[in-house]
């Protein structure tokens, strides 16, 4: 009997896409409760297999935080400096505070620090899930970038309001460049508004895009390769495979980081421009 190669593609869409099916080690499926039904609508609000994995990734960054704030705090008392995880965890909060928020952001940067080192553990741990055996990567859901892109955008653009006061916000959407005045002001606010409208509109897409589109090609590479295994049936082509499929994985672990880490420094910077637009 002809043994039936699997449908890669299923395969694929079926590890990339969100579902109410969790798989577990040894053949075991947990089967998320639901579907449950706003009243009177067909939108369904029961968890997802991408829910549950954020609300682990959520927890890991607690855990790690208060993990290593533990082992510095104890090494203070001892009068010895950090070491091990704690040196490491303390070392990278330091870096997203020092490089990537006060140093985008400016004067004032500091009360965003909490925000932005939220975002850049948070979304690390999520990239960070979908490499494991059986996990999956909420950042490769838009649902979910684009709730961290719209988080971003309202952090930026109401502190921008109360930064700039209202007359100076105006300013960012109805844009008249210095010095003009007259008939030719009016013809480049009418001009400039729609510009610098659809700007504001770039930037959470941007983040939102970029984000998704770096965590799902990465998957889509990765089991496409694999998939070439059954396809081929040939030891060469396996041991090919399995050697190129290892450098993609080692890859996709420095774009999890990558990626955290420009979702970040955008956002401080974006914060930033938008602080000081004055």
């Amino acid at each position: 009997m002809i043994q039936q190669a699997p449908d890669i593609g299923k395969m694929i869409l079926e590890h990339t896409a969100d579902s109410h099916l969790i798989e577990l080690p040894f053949g075991i499926a947990w089967h998320l409760p639901g579907p449950w039904y706003i009243p009177g609508t067909q939108i369904d609000i029961a968890p997802t297999k991408h829910v549950v994995y954020m609300l682990l990734a959520a927890f890991l960054v607690w855990l790690t935080l208060w993990r290593a704030g533990k082992a510095v705090e104890r090494r203070h008392r001892e009068g010895k400096a950090p070491h091990g995880f704690g040196a490491a965890v303390e070392a990278m909060v330091l870096f997203v505070r020092d490089d990537v928020a006060i140093a985008s952001i400016g004067h004032g940067g500091e009360k965003f620090v909490p925000l932005i080192e939220t975002l850049f553990f948070f979304i690390l741990y999520c990239n960070l899930l979908g490499l494991f055996p059986w996990g999956a990567t909420p950042t490769g859901n838009l649902a979910v970038t684009g709730g961290l892109a719209l988080i971003a955008f309202l952090v930026i653009e109401v502190s921008g309001f109360f930064a700039l006061g209202p007359k100076g916000y105006i300013k960012t959407i109805v844009m008249v460049p210095a010095g003009m005045t007259g008939a030719g002001a009016v013809v480049m606010a009418f001009i400039m508004t729609p510009v610098e409208i659809i700007g504001k509109i770039v930037k959470p897409f941007a983040l939102c895009l970029r984000l998704f589109a770096n965590m799902t090609a990465g998957h889509f590479v990765i089991l496409s390769l694999l998939g070439l295994i059954f396809l081929f049936a040939n030891w060469f082509i396996a041991g090919g495979t399995v050697a190129f499929v290892l450098f993609m994985m080692c890859l996709e672990l420095l774009v999890a980081f990558l990626q955290a880490y420009i979702f970040a420094l955008l956002t401080s910077v974006f914060i930033g421009l938008m602080q000081h637009e004055h």
